[in-house]
């Protein structure tokens, strides 16, 4: 495979070029690649069987990414899961992916069942017989899968293969202006295809990775001490992470001289954020970027210029990457003309063999056009003069601060608490972008005397099931939720109720 064969060239011609660093660590490419072959030999000797996946279990270590390299040398399809997830859910993925075993690349130990652990890599790998090329990912092969969010109360693992990976890093690496060994912010968990975007185009240009841990992320004070030692030239991040770093006035090129380019998906990039970026770093290229994690990370990109910013209009997510086409279909499957709203389809080399283990919801999104492999997005959008815009979610799926996730599986794990008789989760979004998530509770009988109590009993039930990210920001308390006449949740008198 290109990707790895780059790698190895990189390790072998500049080995002393940092590939990845974290908060006080840093691996140079002879180090990255040396032991990622220790590992993949060990892995190996394991005899997993080809294709079984293996859940590499971390955060921002530099064992994650040793990790994902061996697991790939030997055909084996990693399952990155970061540390923030609740315990519950990181055995239901282990439980529901197969795994074959779990990499735990923390200094804890790692209570599962039934799936055999491989501890701390943090300890010295034995020298072991070298692993030949012959048994590498194969393209038609998967080589990372990444759950998200679904709506029965269970993640699905979206499987993406070698070939799905390298026509995304290759459209990185030539049509966007990266150039060869800069450095990347990775800000996003592993657990997110974002992190995708800076990870694997830098590894393949010979570039280095600048991640960012949750505890820096969560410190102002740290956060802006490390980025003004970064010497970051490519960033990339959701326009939420961003735009959080704008209170800080010192935020701004004289931080970060040598930043080049700005690369954003996962949300939707606001107008008054591109402009203020601009005038923060006006040597600075941005970019906007579309995708889902179905479809390899992102299909679109566009530069956003004065031109574009002066017109004062919703920002478009861009062209479409060259090897893939996007239709505008109906709720029929009816294609649209030119400048109307309809479902968003992703047709090309880029989407993924499906859903993990869930042959009917592969069935229900995934399909053929013309030859090429289509993924039915859920997105509304419209595509004018070529530029695509995306218009949000069809369903009730929603993306929040780039975080992608199913509004249905947040209420099914609500239902679940002792507290909640009924509940529904509304999106507060006062300017069409989602600021916050409410859930409406019906509560059960309970000895709470202060609704805070109650809130905080209901958190902390959530808190055993879901990420901190999909638990809701407020709580309202409500005698029912209203129905409407053919008896389904009437959700808009709902919102109506809560924003009163």
């Amino acid at each position: 495979m290109k990707l790895l064969t780059h790698i190895a060239q990189h390790a072998d011609m500049n080995p002393e070029q940092i590939a990845f660093r974290t908060e006080g660590k840093a691996l140079n490419y002879r180090k990255l690649w040396d032991r990622s072959r220790r590992l993949a030999s060990l892995l190996q000797a394991i005899k997993v069987e080809r294709q079984t996946p293996v859940v590499v279990y971390g955060h921002m270590g530099v064992d994650m990414p040793v990790s994902f390299l061996a697991c790939v040398q030997v055909g084996l399809p990693y399952i990155p899961v970061d540390t923030s997830i609740p315990m519950e859910r990181v055995r239901l993925i282990i439980e529901k992916s197969g795994a074959g075993l779990v990499i735990n690349t923390t200094d804890n130990m790692l209570d599962v069942d039934n799936v055999p652990v491989l501890h701390s890599l943090a300890l010295q790998l034995e020298e072991e017989e070298p692993i030949g090329n012959e048994l590498w990912i194969k393209p038609d092969e998967v080589f990372y899968i990444i759950y998200t969010s679904g709506s029965t109360g269970n993640p699905k693992g979206v499987q993406i293969t070698g070939a799905n990976l390298q026509s995304f890093t290759d459209w990185m690496t030539s049509d966007f202006p990266l150039g060869q060994g800069k450095v990347f912010l990775n800000q996003a968990p592993f657990s997110f295809d974002l992190s995708v975007m800076d990870f694997y185009p830098a590894l393949q240009s010979g570039g280095t990775i600048h991640a960012l841990e949750k505890e820096v992320i969560n410190k102002p004070k740290l956060l802006f001490e490390n980025l003004s030692r970064s010497a970051l030239q490519i960033w990339t991040s959701t326009p939420s992470f961003v735009q959080m770093c704008f209170p800080n006035p010192d935020f701004n090129q004289t931080m970060l001289p040598e930043l080049e380019v700005f690369l954003f998906c996962g949300e939707v990039l606001p107008l008054a954020v591109a402009k203020e970026l601009k005038e923060r770093f006006p040597r600075a290229r941005v970019f906007n970027t579309y995708g889902p994690t179905e479809a390899t990370v992102a299909v679109t990109s566009i530069e956003i210029t004065g031109d574009l910013l002066a017109k004062g209009k919703a920002l478009p997510v861009g062209y479409p990457k060259s090897d893939m086409c996007i239709f505008v279909m109906d709720e029929l499957g009816n294609p649209l003309p030119e400048g109307e709203k309809g479902e968003l389809i992703l047709a090309g080399p880029s989407v993924s063999k499906g859903y993990l283990g869930e042959p009917l919801l592969t069935e229900s999104a995934f399909g053929t056009l013309n030859e090429m492999d289509t993924y039915r997005t859920g997105d509304a959008g419209f595509i004018q003069d070529d530029l695509v815009y995306c218009q949000g979610r069809l369903d009730y799926q929603i993306k929040l601060h780039g975080y992608r996730m199913e509004l249905e599986e947040i209420e099914f794990h609500l239902n679940q608490s002792d507290y909640t008789k009924a509940a529904i989760i509304i999106p507060y979004a006062p300017n069409e972008e989602i600021e916050y998530l409410i859930a409406a509770v019906v509560p059960a009988d309970h000895n709470f005397e202060k609704e805070y109590k109650l809130t905080a009993a209901i958190r902390k039930d959530l808190a055993l099931r879901l990420p901190a990210y999909m638990i809701p920001r407020k709580f309202t308390y409500h005698t029912a939720i209203p129905m409407t006449m053919n008896g389904k949740v009437d959700r808009k008198k709902m919102k109506e109720e809560v924003f009163v």
